[in-house]
């Protein structure tokens, strides 16, 4: 396994900025925001593109994965979503995603981690919402297949898919090479499931993991790694079960304003085990 750390922690900071702060934390990696004030597609340029890589190779950061859940550029951290009543919002997440795998061929990136659907909107029937879901990846597999990137979902409390089981269900409606998982620890164990359990279950799934701490509550607020109740030797040990051996990336998003500090903090706590 290999350690990373994302930009959306340092959303005070340029993107060049961030990667330069991480790879100073002593990271092997970075996951890259796709959205402001980042790398929101329609903002980066072929020169700006080529720059940032120059920037990776001379930093000897790779780029881990590319978070295209959020949609700041056009909305929040949800909307627009895959299952929208509207069909131009929901065209409007899917052009994104289009240009989100694009920029990841061009940055290197693997995969990009998607919203797991979204908020289920009022009155929406949650077969249809998962039909929408399923439609709208189907829009978009095309232009991964020919990038070679994977498109990750990436299941959430209170959102479309947040439960191991849901995620199952749906991919085995969309079996395609290029559809996986970027587990987030944490969303697991704020809807009652062992992250541990969890990593066993859907092992063949898993392409990305993200990593951060959840109070004993199961409150959705990303802690520090050590801060919160998560049980972390029981999640490596199963991530070696299973023989994973990607990335991992530290998600901290809520430390804006202290986030050299709490890359640095994560750092120290996790190097142990990688």
């Amino acid at each position: 396994m290999k350690l990373a750390f994302s930009t959306n922690a340092f959303k005070q900071v340029s993107l060049e900025e961030s990667l330069q702060e991480i790879a100073a934390c002593g990271y092997a990696g970075a996951e890259i925001m796709a959205d402001v004030p980042h790398a929101y597609p329609p903002h980066m340029g072929v020169r700006r593109r080529k720059a940032v890589r120059v920037l990776l190779a001379d930093l000897r950061l790779a780029v881990t994965n590319l978070n295209a859940f959020t949609l700041f550029a056009q909305g929040d951290t949800w909307h627009p979503s895959w299952i929208e009543p509207s069909a131009g919002a929901r065209a409007r997440r899917i052009e994104h995603t289009i240009a989100a795998v694009e920029l990841a061929r061009d940055l290197g990136a693997p995969g990009i981690s998607l919203e797991p659907g979204g908020p289920l909107p009022d009155g929406m029937d949650p077969d249809e919402a998962m039909r929408l879901y399923r439609e709208g990846l189907e829009q978009v597999l095309p232009t991964a297949e020919a990038c070679g990137v994977d498109l990750l979902i990436e299941p959430e409390p209170a959102l479309l898919i947040e439960r191991p089981d849901q995620f199952e269900q749906f991919v085995l409606t969309l079996p395609h090479e290029r559809i996986g998982l970027n587990l987030d620890i944490g969303h697991f164990y704020c809807v009652g499931v062992d992250p541990a359990e969890a990593i066993r279950r859907l092992a063949e799934h898993i392409r990305h993991v993200h990593l951060e701490d959840i109070a004993a509550s199961r409150e959705h607020r990303h802690l520090v790694p050590g801060r919160g109740a998560i049980d972390f030797p029981s999640v490596f040990a199963a991530l070696h079960d299973v023989g994973y051996a990607g990335w991992v990336t530290v998600e901290l998003y809520p430390y804006e304003a202290q986030a050299r500090d709490v890359a640095e903090e994560a750092f120290a706590y996790l190097e142990p085990w990688f």
